[in-house]
């Protein structure tokens, strides 16, 4: 799981040491050199789990589909960003604390008519 590509959808084999990152920053943190670079790229799609080459040279828009379950692999990079923010903030995901005003309230229904002395002890 990469965690500077949120939606990576292939893991690419380094040329130069022959292991599996889902991008180059993966490489650079765990490898003590540069990635190699090559025009020949070897992807392990992660929806069917299967390996495929594709030269770089001839890399067109039919190239952006895995050749074995037509997945979608050449996608804009979703990076994780830092936010700040309340939650329940927005009625539209969250509307349990909003009151409809056009329903007219009961008001045996409400938690401060009701007697909880039996609770307290």
């Amino acid at each position: 799981m990469c965690k500077h590509i949120l939606n990576a959808q292939v893991s690419i084999r380094a040329q130069c040491c022959q292991r599996w990152f889902d991008c180059a920053d993966c490489h650079a943190e765990v490898s003590d050199h540069q990635l190699s670079k090559t025009l020949e790229m070897v992807f392990a799609c992660k929806k069917c789990k299967k390996c495929f080459r594709k030269d770089m040279e001839n890399f067109d828009e039919t190239d952006e589909y895995c050749p074995h379950c037509d997945n979608h692999y050449v996608l804009d990079a979703k990076t994780p960003s830092f936010g700040i923010g309340v939650e329940g903030e927005d009625p539209r995901k969250d509307n349990r604390m909003i009151k409809d005003e056009r329903l007219k309230q009961d008001p045996n229904k409400s938690i401060f008519n009701q007697d909880f002395s039996y609770k307290m002890g």
